[in-house]
C-alpha cells in the first residue's frame, strides 16, 4: 500500500535530519501563514548577537553605561561638588562708604572620600558589563526556547501531513474496493471518518506550528534561522561561579557595598574651604575711614549629625541585604534548574532507544496486518488501529531524537554557556 512508503522510512540518526526544513508548506490547511526561511550564512551566535541589537533591554543596558561613565566622571573632579561663588556690596547711608565682599567656597573631599567615589565608578562600569552579559544569556535562552519549539511543533506538522496522505491513500485504493464488490461500503465510511479525523490533526498542527514561528519573529524580529542549531553539551558537575546570572548578581552586590562605604565617609558632609577679599572705601574725603583691602581665608568642617546620615546608610543596607538573598535564592534555582536540565538528557535518552525500538516493532506489526488484512484473515477497523499505534510509534520516535538535542541545548543554558 501507499502508506507504507511513509510509515517505513527510519528515522535518520544524523542530526541535520532532525531538523525541520522550514519551506513553504505544500498542504496548507489554513490561508493565515507565517513564513520562515532558512539562512545558510546565519550561525546561532550570529541570531542570538542580531537578536541582543533589538532587545528592549537594550536602551536599559546603554544607560547603565553612561551612569558609569557619569560616576568615573565625579570621582575625577578635584572637587566633592559645585564649587559657590558669592559677592556682596554694602553702602552707608549716608553714601560715604562702600564696601565689597567677594569669595568663593569649595567642597573638598573627605580622608578616603574620592578613592571610595572612584570605587563605585568601577564596580558600576564591571555591573554594567556582567548585566549586559547576563541579559545576552537570557536572550540566547528565548532564542533557543522558540527554535526547538518551532523544531517540535514542524515534526509534529510533517507526521500529520504523512497520515493524512497515507489515509488519503488508503481512502482512495477502499473505494476502488467497495466499487468492485470487494469491501462494504462501511469500510469506506470507516476510512473517510478516520481521514476527516487526520485532517483536524494536522489542521490543530498546522496552527501550533503558526504560533510557534509567530514567537519565533516576536522574539528575534526576524523571519530567518540557522541551517543549523545543534549544541554540544558542555556537562558541569555542578553550577560554577563564574555563572553568567551570578556574576552580574556579584558585582551589583559588590557596587552597593562602595556605594556604603561611600557614603559612610561622607559622613555629616563636605569640608568647605572659604577664600575671599573684602575692599572699604571711602568718598568725598571722608578722613574717618580708611582704605583698605583685606584677604581671608577659612575652613568649614561639619560635626555630628549621625541622627541625620544614619537612614541613609541604613537604606543602602537594606538594598546590599535584599541583593544577597536575591543571590541565595538565585543559587537554589540554579542548582534546581541544573538538575533537572541533567534529569532530562538521561530520561530522553532513554527514552529515543525505547522510542526507536517500539517505532521497529509497531512497523513490523503493521507489515504483517497489512498482509492479514490482505487475505482477508483480519478486518479494516483492526487495520487503521494498527496502523494509527504505528504512526504514533514513529511520531513519538522523531519527536524524542529532536528533543534530545533540545534538551542539550537547555542544559547549556542552565548551566550558562552561550553557543
Amino acid at each position: 500500500m501507499p502508506s507504507l512508503r511513509y510509515l517505513g522510512v527510519c528515522l535518520p540518526l544524523f542530526f541535520i535530519s532532525t531538523l525541520p526544513v522550514f519551506a513553504k508548506d505544500s498542504h496548507v490547511m489554513v490561508a493565515h501563514q507565517d513564513a520562515i526561511t532558512v539562512d545558510p550564512a546565519l550561525t546561532l551566535p550570529k541570531l542570538i548577537d542580531l537578536t541582543l541589537a533589538k532587545y528592549p533591554d537594550l536602551t536599559w543596558l546603554e544607560s547603565l553605561e553612561e551612569e558609569a561613565k557619569a560616576l568615573q566622571k565625579r570621582g575625577e573632579s578635584w572637587t566633592a561638588g559645585a564649587s559657590q561663588a558669592n559677592l556682596s556690596y554694602t553702602e552707608v547711608t549716608s553714601g560715604t562708604l562702600h564696601v565689597v565682599n567677594a569669595g568663593v567656597q569649595v567642597p573638598l573631599w573627605n580622608l578616603g572620600q574620592r578613592d571610595a567615589e572612584k570605587n563605585v565608578a568601577a564596580q558600576a562600569n564591571l555591573s554594567a558589563e556582567n548585566m549586559a552579559a547576563a541579559t545576552k544569556l537570557r536572550v540566547a535562552g528565548l532564542v533557543r526556547a522558540a527554535l526547538w519549539d518551532m523544531a517540535v511543533q514542524k515534526i509534529r506538522y510533517d507526521q500529520a501531513h504523512v497520515e493524512l496522505d497515507s489515509y488519503e491513500a488508503l481512502l482512495a485504493k477502499t473505494k476502488r474496493r467497495v466499487t468492485l464488490g470487494d469491501l462494504p461500503r462501511m469500510d469506506e465510511l470507516l476510512v473517510q471518518t478516520e481521514l476527516l479525523q487526520k485532517k483536524s490533526v494536522l489542521t490543530l498542527a498546522e496552527a501550533e506550528l503558526m504560533h510557534a514561528r509567530k514567537r519565533y519573529q516576536s522574539i528575534t524580529q526576524s523571519n530567518k534561522v540557522p541551517s543549523n542549531y545543534q549544541e554540544k553539551l558542555v556537562a558541569l558537575k555542578e553550577i560554577e561561579q563564574n555563572h553568567p546570572l551570578l556574576v552580574a548578581l556579584n558585582s551589583q552586590i559588590e557596587r552597593k557595598k562602595a556605594e556604603l562605604e561611600a557614603q559612610r565617609l561622607v559622613g555629616s558632609g563636605q569640608t568647605n574651604l572659604s577664600i575671599g577679599v573684602n575692599s572699604d572705601r571711602s568718598s568725598n574725603g571722608d578722613q574717618r575711614s580708611n582704605n583698605t583691602e583685606a584677604f581671608s581665608i577659612g575652613v568649614t568642617v561639619p560635626f555630628g549629625g549621625q541622627a541625620h546620615y544614619a537612614p541613609q546608610l541604613a537604606a543602602i543596607n537594606v538594598e546590599l541585604n535584599k541583593l544577597n538573598a536575591e543571590r541565595a535564592q538565585l543559587f537554589r534555582d540554579l542548582e534546581q534548574a541544573h538538575h533537572e536540565a541533567e534529569h532530562n538528557l538521561e530520561v530522553n535518552r532513554k527514552e529515543m532507544q525505547t522510542a526507536e525500538e517500539l517505532k521497529k516493532v509497531a512497523q513490523e506489526r503493521l507489515k504483517m496486518m497489512q498482509i492479514s488484512y490482505q487475505m482477508g484473515e483480519s478486518n479494516l477497523l483492526h487495520l487503521l488501529e494498527v496502523q494509527t499505534q504505528t504512526q504514533r510509534a514513529v511520531l513519538n520516535a522523531k519527536e524524542r531524537a529532536v528533543m534530545l538535542q533540545r534538551d542539550q541545548a537547555f542544559y547549556n543554558q542552565a548551566v550558562g554557556v552561550l553557543p
